[in-house]
């Protein structure tokens, strides 16, 4: 993008209500992989706002679901500083008129769109062979589903595992050889802090006894900060570069709860979720900041899980949380990774554990 279109995506975003801008460029710089609960890692609780973004001009990122809600606003904001941002969504249609917005918001952007649902591990598998460019520099998992009425996706998953966690799993696999052709490259896993209440368990994951949509909602959620810590911990193994980051958004407006499947329930709950969203829940920009800020803070290191810093982690500033059950239990984790490696048929080819020392 040109100053001149940079400066009229600035005034365009005032017109939208949602002021920022890029600071400094960026660029190669030193790395911090260490442990993200080392105290240089603690973020300071000041306001962090998309206008602390580095310049991301060269990087190429895809931002899953980015017709609508925070995947948009994330997918515009990396945009709006110089990003060429790949909308990978499920409606043609909706995403063309996603596409459409974000260039009337940010004049200039370099931005397409590619056709992926993660229902389907056909589509997944087209998207991924389909990729045009001679790397990937980032990978949002943001698209999901919450508390639908039960169902099963094309190859026969519980539609809310099936999409938020094996659906991720096998498009982060698929494009893991693009990831790895890039420099720095990152995978920032949306999560939820809604997933500390999750009763995971390994025997009904995929609904084979009983289905009650909130339990399998939030333990899809919890799957998700299971995968990203355990692609952090195989990646540090295998000596690669690749940093994979958890988010959690807070409360936030977004269609994840009257959208997909949800948007064939009745008159009535599609009325009362509308009016919880706006009276409880806060602005999607709002809700989009961690997911930008595990995207773009440079020194951010892999294995971080980022969430609000207010009250139960509802709503408030980007913060890391370190005292977290479910970035501990590796165990759990290597269990969930075995499984769906088998069930996807997506293998990452990671070790592991580190080779023995002769």
């Amino acid at each position: 993008m040109t100053r001149d279109s940079r400066a009229a995506a600035r005034a365009s975003l005032r017109d939208h209500g949602d002021t920022a801008a890029c600071s400094v460029e960026y660029g190669p710089r030193p790395i911090d992989h260490g442990s993200a609960n080392s105290v240089s890692q603690t973020v300071p609780r000041t306001s962090w706002t998309p206008d602390a973004i580095p310049d991301q001009s060269g990087r190429l990122a895809v931002v899953t679901g980015a017709n609508s809600g925070i995947g948009y606003v994330t997918a515009r904001e990396l945009a709006r500083c110089g990003a060429h941002v790949v909308l990978a969504c499920r409606s043609r249609e909706r995403g063309r008129d996603a596409v459409e917005r974000l260039r009337t918001e940010v004049p200039g952007a370099r931005t397409e769109l590619r056709m992926l649902d993660l229902a389907d591990l056909k589509s997944i598998r087209s998207f991924a062979e389909g990729w045009s460019h001679d790397r990937l520099d980032l990978l949002v998992n943001n698209a999901g589903v919450a508390m639908v009425p039960f169902s099963r996706t094309v190859d026969g998953f519980e539609s809310q595992f099936g999409i938020n966690h094996l659906g991720t799993f096998a498009l982060t696999g698929l494009l893991m050889p693009h990831l790895l052709a890039a420099t720095d490259p990152r995978v920032v896993t949306v999560s939820s802090e809604g997933q500390r209440f999750a009763r995971f368990d390994m025997t009904n994951l995929n609904a084979e006894h009983r289905y009650r949509a909130m339990f399998a909602y939030l333990q899809s959620k919890r799957a998700n900060l299971y995968f990203a810590m355990e692609l952090q911990r195989r990646a540090d193994i295998a000596g690669l570069g690749l940093r994979s980051t958890a988010v959690a958004p807070g409360l936030t407006r977004s269609n994840v709860l009257t959208g997909g499947p949800n948007s064939t329930r009745g008159r009535a709950y599609r009325i009362l979720t509308r009016l919880l969203l706006r009276i409880a829940f806060r602005p999607t920009p709002e809700g989009a900041k961690t997911s930008l800020y595990a995207s773009t803070v440079p020194n951010l290191a892999g294995g971080s899980y980022v969430v609000p810093d207010g009250p139960f982690q509802l709503r408030g500033e980007p913060v890391l949380r370190s005292r977290e059950r479910a970035i501990q239990d590796s165990s759990t984790a290597q269990q969930l990774w075995v499984l769906s490696e088998q069930l996807t048929g997506v293998h990452y080819s990671l070790p592991a554990e580190p080779s023995s020392q002769k």
